[in-house]
């Protein structure tokens, strides 16, 4: 088998091998982002149990304006997930489509907005963005491990 043709097989055997919890264990960590007077924490616990438990808020001064239950977590398919809850209503489900050792993207076509959401973390740094599914009306927030 010629090299090219072997790391071929091995892209493919590894993009049919399913994600587990513990593949996205680098986005666990207390993340913050503050410019302007606003602020937004974003905390990850390590993976356990299968699960990542995670939240978000945001905010202006002493204000709260903004939160969220976050998980991830197999979903439908046992593939999985992440499942967000803003100001804690019922979840909504954004399946994993891709991943890396520091990249991952969950996707949901039929969700109004966002419909993509993206992690991709270089040292303590962590970008997260959210767009609609072909990546218009992007935002985006750079974290800092706290």
């Amino acid at each position: 088998m010629t090299s090219g043709l072997a790391g071929m097989v091995a892209f493919l055997l590894a993009a049919a091998t399913p994600a587990t919890i513990d593949d996205l264990g680098w986005l666990a960590g207390d993340w913050v982002s503050e410019a302007d007077g606003r602020w937004t924490d974003e905390n990850w616990a390590a993976p356990r149990g299968g699960v990542m438990i995670g939240y978000s808020r945001s905010g202006r001064g002493e204000a709260l304006r903004e939160f969220e239950f976050l998980r991830i977590a197999a979903g439908e398919g046992g593939g999985l997930a992440y499942l967000a809850q803003p100001q804690g209503r019922a979840p909504v489900a954004f399946p994993l489509v891709r991943h890396d050792k520091t990249s991952a993207t969950f996707e949901n076509a039929a969700h109004d907005y966002p419909q993509r959401i993206a992690y991709a973390r270089s040292g303590d740094t962590l970008t997260a963005t959210i767009s609609a599914i072909d990546g218009s009306k992007p935002r985006s927030w750079t974290y800092r491990r706290r």
